[in-house]
């Protein structure tokens, strides 16, 4: 039977207030988590309140608010300049966060624990469309790799834990991702939102070009955050990696962690243009070849999660509409 996760649940969102964070956040309100009346609460401390990578201070935390479900959306980001040129920042942070808080999720008795990684911890040049199984078949992509090792050891830590202890922590591998209360600094956003925010200015300021970075031609695979809300709340209460028919690897071996994506991908140049059109932007995209392409194909296979029931429902092109409206309005 599966397990569920019932309205009397204390659910710890960590991360709560970023982007991933705040749209599960969303999705559990809409089902009806968190109400008072019904025993339940939503726990969503900001940095102020609990600091991810101070063990002490997490160990602390759990202990005077003994959560029963812990969902792990916390995490340091960025698109390839800013891993380039913060390699320590991405691994060291990462590496805290997930290990405070899984451990001490582990150790204060929480009853489910679900870990959100990340598409990029799949090998550079993994057959495609990616499945689970590739895991740690070969090297990382160079530009994002400290992210991606710490992501792996996230998803090992889960692994020992449910092997050693019978801890009963799920992950999930979300592909690109796009949506409300994304980032759109400069130089540490990722693809998508770097190209909507280039392309918002750009008409805002009346220019006659536009650069973007690379040749155009990598493969890229987008997911709306919402959707990917959606496929958190199913999986918690849905998906138990130790039932007879949950899904299995080549090996026969029950997965503990699943892709989240669309199973489509687009080209950047493809995508540069659809967002230039949504926008209305009316003048040439120049592409600069000096700038890192990073991985040439990123396509998650998506069929376990989708023989448990689970599908995105927005597509590319809505998705985009909204998210440009949002941000030219914000």
């Amino acid at each position: 039977m599966y397990p569920k996760i019932s309205f009397q649940e204390k659910i710890f969102v960590a991360g709560s207030k970023g982007m991933v964070g705040s749209a599960i956040c969303r999705a559990l309100q809409k089902k009806g988590y968190g109400q008072e009346s019904k025993g339940g609460s939503i726990l969503t401390p900001d940095r102020e309140e609990l600091d991810l990578t101070n063990s002490n201070s997490v160990r602390d935390w759990f202990d005077k608010n003994k959560p029963t479900i812990t969902i792990l959306a916390a995490a340091k980001v960025g698109g390839i300049h800013a891993n380039q040129t913060y390699p320590t920042d991405f691994l060291l942070n990462n590496l805290k966060i997930q290990n405070n808080v899984i451990e001490s999720s582990w150790l204060s008795g929480v009853r489910r624990l679900l870990f959100l990684g990340s598409s990029c911890i799949y090998p550079k040049f993994a057959n495609q469309p990616i499945k689970e199984e590739y895991l740690l078949n070969s090297s990382l992509e160079a530009t994002n790799e400290w992210y991606a090792i710490a992501k792996i050891a996230g998803i090992k830590l889960c692994q020992a834990l449910r092997k050693q202890y019978q801890f009963d922590a799920i992950s999930l591998m979300p592909t690109n991702l796009y949506g409300p209360g994304d980032n759109y600094h400069p130089t540490e956003s990722h693809v998508m939102a770097a190209l909507i925010s280039k392309f918002c200015l750009a008409k805002k300021q009346s220019k006659q070009y536009v650069n973007c970075w690379g040749t155009g031609t990598p493969l890229r695979e987008f997911l709306h955050v919402d959707d990917l809300a959606s496929a958190v709340l199913f999986c918690l209460e849905k998906w138990d990696p130790n039932d007879i028919d949950s899904p299995k690897d080549l090996n026969g071996e029950g997965l503990t962690y699943l892709n989240v994506g669309t199973g489509k991908d687009i080209s950047i140049k493809d995508l540069a243009d659809k967002i230039s059109q949504i926008v209305g932007f009316q003048g040439e995209i120049i592409w600069d070849n000096s700038k890192p392409d990073g991985t040439p194909k990123k396509q998650l296979d998506i069929e376990r999660i989708s023989k448990l029931g689970w599908l995105p429902k927005i597509s590319l092109d809505k998705g985009i509409k909204e998210t440009v409206s949002l941000y030219m309005n914000k």
